[in-house]
């Protein structure tokens, strides 16, 4: 009995030591204001990949409030003010030609359970308007991105139905070539470009997303497909968790010359806190990750930077970043280094809630254009898992098809010019 109440008394003296540490800082008490008047929004969080690995998303069997093997649970959570997170819905390349859309499916299944597990918590949401509501009632709001576009398996059906569960955003390609899109380790040397970027289908794909709302994220992807969808794209672009190659020459990260491309169209870079796309080691420190914050900003102003931290998707995070709670002390260290208010309720949230807003816009803009439902050619994907019902049989027939492709795209392209966003 004495002991407990010793412990107590240490509990209450930790606390209040905590709480005066923050008070006599005067950027983490402003920090923690600003965080308490604009969301902070974070692009990408692999907490549901988690779930299947270590529970196979048996999450009856999980305690979000207790869970100790991640970076991320609710009590983290409420510490770090995480105020909206694009939770991933990601499956490994290993499943492209084979289970991708079941497993994908599964992992958009398991994000909506674990919110609807937690509405004390969470909120889930699909555009600018919800994220603010969720905000105001102290809740996170809960949004989701599917990491590769192999989920998709070449299917603008299934790209629409995803759409319509909630995804507001699609990584053209994860660490694989898809049929229609070029990766990032094509720039390694280490794969051959298959596309030269972009096929034809996957300009398709750019114009489906733009009709539909959804955003086009360029994490992971090759720079030819950066500049080819930043040349068509009618919305802007985002980049969910990458950071600046100028700083750290990883290829997952955003050039210089992109980064000013992302700022004429008024886009958003959510920087990772990988530490090999930080400092191009196996360390880093929090400082590392905020002279990536500074770089962007030099560059490209601060009206294109968000938060990214790849939590639960990475093994290694920079000291003074282990996991979702410790966000904060970023915010605080880019006050130290003379970032304004403004600037800070931009890379917050602001900046995220503009390019929803905006991605909205286009969509209502396209109200009007139907559907695409041209499939892509079945030579580009056939396979001995893949059956060709729907297909013409004649090459004459194929002929047309891919006629009528190209005449399709050149319309769009001709119809509805590139929106160029001023900041």
């Amino acid at each position: 009995m004495f002991s407990n109440v010793i412990s107590a008394v240490y509990l209450t003296l930790w606390v209040t030591s905590f709480d005066v540490a923050l008070a006599e800082d005067p950027y983490m008490t402003r920090a923690l204001r600003l965080m308490s008047e604009t969301p902070l929004i974070d692009g990408h969080n692999d907490l549901p990949w988690q779930l299947r690995k270590q529970f196979n998303n048996q999450l009856n069997t999980v305690d979000l409030n207790t869970l100790k093997t991640t970076h991320t649970n609710i009590p983290k959570i409420k510490e770090g003010r995480l105020g909206a997170q694009f939770w991933s819905a990601y499956v490994p390349c290993e499943t492209q030609y084979k289970d991708a859309v079941r497993q994908t499916l599964e992992q958009i299944d398991v994000i909506h359970r674990m919110c609807e597990s937690y509405p004390e918590t969470f909120m889930f949401a699909t555009s600018s308007q919800e994220i603010t509501e969720a905000f105001r009632l102290n809740k996170t709001a809960c949004l989701i991105g599917v990491e590769g576009g192999h989920s998709i398996d070449s299917s603008l059906g299934t790209l629409r139905i995803m759409y319509q569960l909630g995804v507001r955003y699609l990584t053209l390609t994860h660490s694989c070539n898809t049929p229609w899109a070029d990766n990032w380790l094509v720039d390694t040397g280490s794969e051959p470009s298959e596309h030269n970027g972009l096929s034809p289908f996957g300009k398709q794909l750019i114009l489906e997303m733009n009709r539909l709302g959804m955003l086009i994220d360029l994490a992971h992807v090759t720079v030819a497909v950066m500049n080819q969808v930043l040349d068509m794209s009618k919305a802007p672009v985002i980049f969910s968790h990458s950071s600046a190659y100028s700083v750290c020459p990883n290829k997952r990260n955003v050039p210089d010359d992109v980064l000013r491309r992302v700022n004429e169209t008024g886009g958003i870079v959510m920087v990772n806190f990988y530490n090999d796309y930080v400092t191009c080691s196996k360390t880093a420190t929090l400082s590392d990750v905020a002279d990536h914050f500074d770089h962007i900003k030099k560059v490209a102003g601060a009206g294109i930077i968000g938060f990214g931290g790849d939590y639960d998707g990475v093994t290694r995070l920079p000291e003074g970043l282990e996991d979702v709670s410790k966000v904060p002390k970023l915010v605080a260290e880019l006050l130290r280094r003379g970032w304004t208010d403004e600037e800070v309720r931009a890379v917050l949230g602001n900046n995220l809630l503009r390019v929803l807003f905006e991605a909205d816009k286009v969509r209502a803009d396209l109200s009007n254009v139907k559907p695409d439902d041209i499939p892509i050619p079945y030579e580009e994907v056939e396979n001995s898992c893949r059956t060709s019902y729907g297909y013409p049989t004649t090459t004459d027939d194929s002929a047309i098809h891919s006629l009528s492709t190209l005449t399709l795209l050149l319309t769009l392209a001709l119809q509805t010019p590139i929106i160029l966003t001023a900041l």
